[in-house]
Parts: structure tokens; sequence; C-alpha cells
């Protein structure tokens, strides 16, 4: 399954080490703490556990979205690139 996930986490360390929990999974970065792409449902249950783990009692927010197949292709994506001089 595609999987979307977000977070919101203020601590500056927190939120670099889940960045590379994502990436060390083949996880896409879209945007700079979301990140899109296809994991099992063991390996996506893995990644929350260390990312919890990692979090422990300090503030946070992850939202996991999963995308079945017919709305990823049906997504619509727009990028625009700064102007080189």
């Amino acid at each position: 399954m595609r999987y979307l996930l977000i977070y919101d986490i203020p601590d500056d360390r927190i939120r670099t080490k889940v960045a590379d929990f994502c990436l060390d999974y083949g996880l896409d970065r879209v945007q700079y703490s979301a990140f899109v792409g296809q994991l099992s449902r063991n390996l996506m249950d893995e990644l929350l556990q260390k990312v919890r783990r990692k979090i422990g009692k300090q503030p946070a927010k992850i939202l996991v979205i999963p995308i079945p197949a017919q709305a990823w292709k049906e997504r619509v994506e727009w990028v625009q690139e700064a102007e080189t001089p």
C-alpha cells in the first residue's frame, strides 16, 4: 500500500531523526514534513513504532494516510522550480 506520512514535531533534533527514519524506509520527501511511498502494513507499523519511541513524551502529531492505487493514479501534481538568474 502507498502511504502519505505527515508530521508536526517542534523539536528540531527529533524532527530530523524522524525524517531520517522515513528516508531509511524508502519513503520520498514531498514536502518538508511529508513523505510518501509504498510499504507493507508491517513495515509501516515498524516505522511508526520507531517514530513513537524517538518522540517519547515530547509533543508531536503524526498522520498516516493510506492511498489506494486508483487514488494515486488520479493525483494532480504541479511543480514550479525557481528561476535561475
